[in-house]
């Protein structure tokens, strides 16, 4: 739990996937440091790809960070 914490480029990276994934807007980035917005926006392109490919749901449950296998 603390590493997750500190991780701060990982987890944006998680948070802009999801928000890619639901189809939410890149304007909602609700990050203001270039490197976590930077890689905010790595996750929303990575997750909108996957929406667009239909990579929602159950058919993509093996794309989402953070799910180990």
């Amino acid at each position: 739990m603390r590493r997750q914490k500190r991780d701060v480029s990982d987890r944006a990276y998680k948070r802009g996937y999801h928000a890619g994934l639901s189809g939410k807007s890149k304007s909602q980035c609700p990050t203001e440091t270039p490197t976590a917005k930077q890689q905010w926006m790595n996750g929303w392109r990575d997750g909108r790809i996957d929406n667009w490919d239909g990579m929602t749901g159950v058919s993509g449950i093996h794309k989402i960070p953070g799910i180990t296998t």
